[in-house]
C-alpha cells in the first residue's frame, strides 16, 4: 500500500501516552489537508489513534502493519485553536481503592497489559474493542475507567458518556500509579 504522507513520526517502542503526546505536537506543523505517518509499536496505538483523531476532528486515514510495525495515518483536518475536550468526570485511583459493590472498575488497556497485572474484579475490555462490546457494562451503576496513565481511559470514558452511560468515571494516573492490590490472569 502506498499512501503520500508529508511526514513520518517515529514513536516505536514508546507506551500509552507518548505516541499521541507526540502526534499532536507534530501535527501543529502540518497544514490542514496533509498527512501524518506515526510509526509505532505499541499495540493499543491503533485504537489511541482512532479515538483520538475521532475526538479532536482529524481524519484517520487507517492503520498497516510489517514486521510488527504498525504505520498509523491521519490526515489533518481541524482547528488549530479547538481544544481537545476531555471526560470531565475524573477521580484518584484512592476512590477506587475504597469503592462498593454497585461499581463497575473497566480496565481499557490492551489484554496483555491487563493479564500481567490488574485490579481484581476489574472488567477487561481493551479501548479497540469498547464499540462492539459497550453492551457488556452494566449501565445502571458507576463505571470507573482506567488505563495505564488516564489517557486511553479518558478517551473511553467520552464514548461511553456519548452512548448515554451516566455514571462514568476517568482513573487518574491510573495502573502506572495503583499502590493497591492486583492480580495476574490465570
Amino acid at each position: 500500500m502506498n499512501i503520500k504522507t508529508n511526514e513520518t513520526l517515529d514513536a516505536k517502542g514508546l507506551a500509552c501516552p507518548m505516541p499521541i503526546v507526540k502526534t499532536k505536537k507534530t501535527m501543529k506543523n502540518l497544514e490542514n489537508g496533509q498527512v501524518l505517518k506515526i510509526e509505532a509499536t505499541d499495540k493499543g496505538s491503533t485504537a489511541d489513534m482512532k479515538a483520538w483523531a475521532e475526538k479532536t476532528g482529524h481524519q484517520y486515514l487507517g492503520t498497516t502493519e510489517e514486521n510488527d510495525v504498525l504505520s498509523h495515518y491521519i490526515r489533518k483536518d481541524g482547528n488549530e485553536d479547538s481544544q481537545e475536550k476531555k471526560h470531565p468526570q475524573v477521580v484518584d485511583n484512592e476512590t477506587v481503592q475504597s469503592l462498593d459493590k454497585d461499581s463497575v472498575i473497566l480496565d481499557v488497556r490492551e489484554s496483555a497489559e491487563y493479564a500481567f497485572d490488574h485490579i481484581p474484579g476489574a472488567k477487561s475490555i481493551p479501548l479497540g474493542e469498547l464499540d462492539e462490546r459497550i453492551s457488556e457494562i452494566d449501565g445502571t451503576k458507576n463505571i470507573y475507567v482506567i488505563c495505564r496513565t488516564g489517557s486511553r481511559s479518558d478517551m473511553a470514558a467520552q464514548k461511553l458518556a456519548a452512548k448515554g452511560y451516566e455514571h462514568v468515571y476517568n482513573v487518574v494516573p491510573g495502573m502506572s500509579g495503583w499502590s493497591g492490590e492486583t492480580t495476574k490472569s490465570e
